[in-house]
C-alpha cells in the first residue's frame, strides 16, 4: 500500500475509499482485476460508506423512543389483530408521499409505539427524515419557543421533517394553549407530510380531549379526513412477552 495514497484519502474524508483500497491490498488475485474494475470497487465501497452514514444519522436525530425497531420484527400474535398486508405496504413508505397520517389505537403496552418507531425507521432508511416527539414534549417545545423568541423556527422543525411521530397523543386533555399548538402543527403538515399519531383513546374521544369547538373540529379535519387507522388489540402486555 502506498502511505501516501493513504494518507490523501483520509485527509479527504473518504473513508469507505479507504478502507476498501486496505482490503484490496490483502486480497490474494486482486492485481488480475483491470484499472477499472479496482477503481469500480474503490467508488461503490465510498457510495456504500456515505449512504450508511447517512442513515446512521437520520436515525440518531429522530430520536426514536426505540431505535432497533423494525417492521421484520413485528409480533403478528392472534389476540393483537394487526394486519400483515396493511403494515408491509406502509412499510413502503407511499403514505409518506402521499401526505397521509396514520392513527395506531391501542392500550398501554401494546406495541404502538415500537410499530410507530418500525415505520419511522423505514422512512430513514429510505433516506427520509423523521421526528419522534411525545405530545407533552411537543407542546412544551412551542411554550418555550414563544417565551424565548424562537417559536416559528421550531414550527419549522416540525414542519419539515418528512414523518412526525407524536406519540402520547391526548394523553392529556389538551387546554386552550396546546389547542391552538396542535392546530398550528397539523394544519402545516395537511396533505403534505406523513404523521404518526399513537393513542391509548379512540378517535372518537378526540373532541371532547381537544377541548372541543371550531378548533378541535379543524384538528380533526386535518387528522383524520386522510389516515389510516391500525388498532392493536391483546389480552397481554407485549412487556411480558
Amino acid at each position: 500500500m502506498n502511505k501516501d495514497t493513504i494518507e490523501k484519502l483520509t485527509q479527504l474524508r473518504l473513508p469507505g475509499m479507504l478502507r476498501a483500497y486496505k482490503e484490496q491490498s490483502e486480497i490474494n488475485g486482486i492485481n488480475d482485476l483491470t484499472f477499472e474494475q479496482r477503481f469500480t470497487l474503490l467508488v461503490d465501497a465510498e457510495v456504500d460508506s456515505r449512504h450508511n452514514h447517512q442513515i446512521e444519522r437520520l436515525i440518531k436525530n429522530a430520536q426514536f423512543s426505540d431505535k432497533v425497531a423494525s417492521i421484520e420484527d413485528i409480533k403478528y400474535y392472534e389476540d393483537r389483530r394487526l394486519n400483515r398486508n396493511l403494515i408491509e405496504q406502509l412499510a413502503t413508505n407511499q403514505y409518506i408521499t402521499e401526505g397521509k397520517n396514520i392513527i395506531i389505537i391501542g392500550a398501554t403496552g401494546t406495541g404502538k409505539s415500537y410499530l410507530a418507531c418500525a415505520l419511522g425507521n423505514c422512512a430513514c432508511l429510505e433516506g427520509r427524515k423523521v421526528l419522534y416527539i411525545r405530545l407533552p414534549d411537543l407542546i412544551t417545545d412551542l411554550t418555550l419557543g414563544k417565551e424565548q423568541g424562537n417559536y416559528k423556527k421550531i414550527l419549522k422543525k416540525y414542519e419539515k421533517v418528512d414523518l412526525l411521530i407524536i406519540d402520547e397523543w391526548l394523553l392529556i386533555p389538551a387546554n386552550d394553549v396546546a389547542q391552538q399548538y396542535i392546530l398550528e402543527i397539523t394544519e402545516r403538515r395537511y396533505r403534505s407530510k406523513g404523521t404518526i399519531f399513537c393513542s391509548q383513546f379512540s378517535s372518537d374521544s378526540w373532541h371532547k380531549r381537544l377541548g372541543g369547538g371550531a378548533l378541535a373540529d379543524a384538528i380533526l379535519d386535518r387528522v383524520i379526513s386522510k389516515s389510516v387507522t391500525i388498532k392493536i388489540e391483546g389480552s397481554q402486555s407485549m412487556r411480558t412477552r
